[in-house]
Parts: structure tokens; sequence; C-alpha cells
């Protein structure tokens, strides 16, 4: 077999995030959390707000939030002023208050 010189391969496209700003991105603004809010309730989307408002309380990363069962915020019928919850990254619990607003929105 005789070697057959294939030309050179190289990306005609540029990278996804060439002059994109990585890293760590800035807190939302209260004006912002507000309008997030007013927007999923007026679409309805109770599932959403209620998952909204729980990472706001928590600050929870998005991995232990969706991790969150009912039995972890829900007892007895009402929802649970305080909440525990083991993170993923560091093997840790972590506590944190549920606010009023929170709790409306997760018993809707």
């Amino acid at each position: 077999m005789e070697n057959v010189d294939l030309p050179v391969v190289r990306a005609c496209r540029q990278p996804w995030n060439k002059g994109r700003i990585v890293g760590q991105k800035r807190p939302l603004l209260p004006k912002q959390v507000w309008a997030i809010r007013e927007r999923l309730e007026l679409a309805e989307r109770y599932r959403d707000l209620a998952l909204f408002n729980l990472a706001i309380d928590s600050k929870l990363r998005g991995c232990d939030l969706v991790k969150l069962k009912v039995a972890d915020v829900y007892a007895a019928g009402l929802v649970k002023e305080r909440a525990s919850i083991i993170q993923s990254k560091t093997d840790k619990p972590v506590r944190f208050e549920i606010s009023e607003g929170t709790r409306r929105s997760i018993s809707q």
C-alpha cells in the first residue's frame, strides 16, 4: 500500500464562544427578579415560579434544586418554613428559610 498525502483539514467556523464573556455572570438585579416573577405569574407557570422562588431563597445549585422532592418542602399539609438538603458537590447539609411568597407559590 502506498501512502496518499491528504490535504490538511482545518476548521472553517469560529468557536461558539468567541467574543462572549465566559465565566461567572453578574447576579440578577431585584428589578429583574420581580420582572421574571410577574411574567411567570401572568403565564400561569406555577411550577416554574415555585422553582424560581426556591432558587432565590435557597441559593442552591441547579442540580440540587431539581433534586428537591415534595417531602423536602412539604409536611402535614403545609409548606415548611425551613428546609434542609445535602448538596451534591460538597456533601454538606444546607438549611434555608422558605419565604412567605415562596410558600404561597409552592402551595398553588
